[in-house]
């Protein structure tokens, strides 16, 4: 399942430094504008300790294989960006490839650290990128109104007519500006025409402040700032230090990151929270499979049944299914392993309706 989250910002804000963290690329980093012109994509692995709890229980032959998201670190936009400026267009084409936006401020001081509006001011940095995508999405409404409204004069397409009004509704939010996901949804043929439209303000968004060390742990002014303008957008805003977490991520052994850690009054790193942030935000959740041949997780999107999960492994998995097999990962560990979750009565019989739940350790028969 192949899912993509696009880093996105003002130049200078830490984007590159924070994609370098999360997948080890090494996208250029500097200090101007545009150092980034392709996008970057790294490939990141999704932290789970459930993961590590199950190797040692199964002690695997081909070991403990975790999920992935891709991250794509995009050029910095600027203002006037919806009518070409900067890197505009790229900027755009970019981002409307991606599933969902990690959107990264810079709430730290640093003269060193030219800022491409001169100060820092993470709430207009904020503004600046949200009023060029809203403009873009404007475009895409009034173009599509203008083709929708002689479909509904002339053929009476109720299909079109739905469109038409969740269009209106589009454009009166993004005339106010406001992002295209305040528009609540009001059926499943809205949600339809919703993805059909593919607007960049549609995308679940989550807000990174990058920080200086001493607001690693507990924020900042400019931290608060942010939490207050994006109060009514229903987004998550998580604080991390950019420079201190590509610190962290070249010492050499486990220990060592979380002695680091434990000095600076934090229990994870910034990274691994941001990747699990960013793996929610796609509303994407894993199944697992142990055995002695290796323990693996497996990505899924909440309310997908058996089948269509026994398809993320392979597809003639799904199209043969039988039946699955579900022992939950609390039991599987407390019992110390499958036989004993069978022994106990602790392996469900699903069949095709059986939603599966996030943690699940699964087993699917099929035939074809």
């Amino acid at each position: 399942m192949s899912l993509q989250c696009g880093i996105v910002g003002l130049p200078n804000v830490g984007k590159s430094t924070l994609f370098n963290c999360l997948s080890n690329a090494k996208a250029q980093s500097a200090n101007f504008p545009f150092c980034t012109i392709e996008p970057n994509m790294g490939v990141i692995t999704v932290p789970d300790e459930r993961l590590i709890r199950l190797g040692e229980l199964c002690h695997p032959e081909r070991g403990v294989i975790p999920t992935t998201v891709e991250i794509v670190d995009i050029a910095g936009l600027v203002k006037g960006a919806s009518k070409g400026e900067g890197l505009g267009n790229k900027f755009l084409a970019n981002i409307r490839e991606t599933d969902a936006i990690i959107h990264v401020l810079r709430c730290f001081d640093d003269p060193n650290v030219v800022h491409v509006d001169g100060s820092v001011d993470p709430v207009r940095d904020k503004e600046i990128i949200d009023a060029e995508l809203q403009l873009k999405d404007l475009e895409t409404v009034e173009a599509r109104i203008q083709k929708i409204e002689k479909q509904v004069r002339v053929g009476g397409d109720k299909q079109a007519k739905v469109m038409l009004d969740l269009l209106l509704r589009y454009r009166e939010a993004l005339s106010a500006g406001k992002s295209a996901r305040t528009v609540e949804l009001l059926n499943k043929d809205e949600e339809a025409c919703a993805k059909d439209l593919f607007l960049l303000t549609n995308k679940p968004v989550m807000y990174v402040c990058n920080v200086d060390d001493a607001a690693a742990a507990e924020g900042n002014d400019y931290v608060e700032q942010v939490r207050a303008a994006v109060a009514d957008e229903q987004a998550q805003v998580l604080v991390l230090a950019a420079k201190t977490e590509a610190e962290i991520a070249e010492l050499e052994t486990y220990e060592e990151r979380q002695m680091f850690l434990e000095e600076m009054g934090l229990h994870e790193s910034g990274v691994n929270r941001l990747i699990k942030a960013a793996y929610a935000l796609l509303n994407l959740r894993t199944f697992l499979t142990a055995g002695s041949d290796e323990v693996r997780a497996w990505t899924f999107r909440e309310g997908m049944k058996a089948p269509q999960c026994a398809g993320v492994i392979h597809t003639d998995f799904e199209r043969g299914f039988i039946r699955a097999e579900v022992i939950k990962y609390d039991d599987f560990v407390t019992l110390g392993g499958e036989a004993a979750c069978r022994a106990a009565g602790k392996l469900a019989i699903e069949g095709k309706d059986y939603m599966v739940q996030d943690g699940d350790i699964m087993h699917f028969l099929f035939n074809v």
